[in-house]
């Protein structure tokens, strides 16, 4: 789908030789899909719905207009988006015109929603740019969220600088070869970890929330505590705690539950032990981690979405 025209002159030199992301695949994505995220440079979205399962900051009870887009530059063999995430996922209409997507967004925002969610953006920022700017044009000031892998270059996180009013990143892991056999990303925890560093840089620790409890600005941190992996989600907790402060927001999750692709893993099979969850919430309060979230240990099943229905998470 080539919209050039709503493009800034360097989002346009981006996707004619894509860099936008550390796969720097170089491909030409207003000729062809082929580089690792299988994305043009169109509007490739799987659902822009109303979503009222995130944090409570987020979505509050009234929900937030999330943008779930197609594609993504991470191959995390757990992925419960995993309908969606892979290239193969992307059919030949799947594409969507700025002003459908525009229009879609209003109709939810006309509902009294004040939050827009991008879910999965790293590799189409430069359609997060253009969102947003349309929105603006329409007279739409909504709180904007970039919810992210964070496997996400330093210089396209600060390319968002002033358009972002919420980053919401998740931190997978510390430890490289995990990465690699989990995401196919070695590099994962020293790229994640810069990314994050630029939105902490930009928002600092501090979370601002209105009279409701919902956030107009600010960081909130996610982490996915994964079976058989309590210690490497310690490991996370220090390093958040080392390199950036305790005083972030951090949203610490139980939600995992195998999707179909891992049902034969040897330790992906199967839910998370709430010893091994309970571990890390103790990990986590011993480090001094003082502002953010926990989950009940059935959290799950609010989380497995089908993406071939008009509200996937109903």
């Amino acid at each position: 789908m080539k919209q050039t025209d709503i493009y800034s002159n360097i989002d346009r030199l981006l996707l004619e030789n894509c860099t936008l992301c550390p796969r720097e695949c170089r491909v030409d994505r207003f000729e062809n899909a082929t580089g690792y995220c299988g994305i043009d440079a169109g509007f490739e979205i799987a659902s822009i719905c109303i979503h009222r399962g995130e944090e409570p900051s987020i979505s509050g009870s009234g929900g937030i207009c999330n943008i779930f887009f197609r594609g993504c530059n991470l191959r995390c063999l757990y992925c419960q988006n995993h309908e969606i995430s892979h290239a193969a996922s992307v059919s030949s209409d799947s594409g969507m015109d700025l002003g459908v997507v525009l229009d879609k967004i209003s109709d939810i925002l006309e509902q009294g929603i004040k939050s827009v969610g991008f879910v999965s953006p790293s590799h189409v920022v430069p359609q997060v740019k253009a969102i947003i700017h349309g929105l603006h044009t329409r007279g739409y000031k909504p709180i904007t969220v970039y919810n992210t892998n964070s496997y996400d270059k330093v210089e396209t996180i600060r390319s968002l600088d002033g358009m972002i009013d919420v980053y919401l990143p998740d931190y997978k892991y510390v430890t490289s070869s995990l990465a690699e056999i989990y995401s196919d990303a070695s590099d994962y925890p020293e790229v994640a970890l810069k990314a994050i560093k630029e939105m902490y840089f930009q928002k600092g620790s501090a979370l601002i929330t209105d009279d409701k409890g919902m956030a107009e600005n600010g960081l909130l941190m996610r982490h996915l505590v994964l079976p058989g992996h309590a210690e490497e989600s310690k490991m996370v907790l220090r390093k958040i705690a080392e390199e950036l402060s305790t005083g972030v927001s951090l949203s610490l999750m139980s939600q995992y539950h195998p999707t179909p692709l891992v049902k034969n893993h040897s330790v992906l099979n199967r839910s998370l032990y709430r010893s091994e969850y309970e571990s890390v919430v103790e990990a986590m309060e011993e480090l001094g981690f003082r502002n953010g979230w926990v989950q009940d240990m059935d959290s799950f099943q609010n989380y497995r979405p089908d993406f071939s229905k008009e509200h996937p998470f109903e």
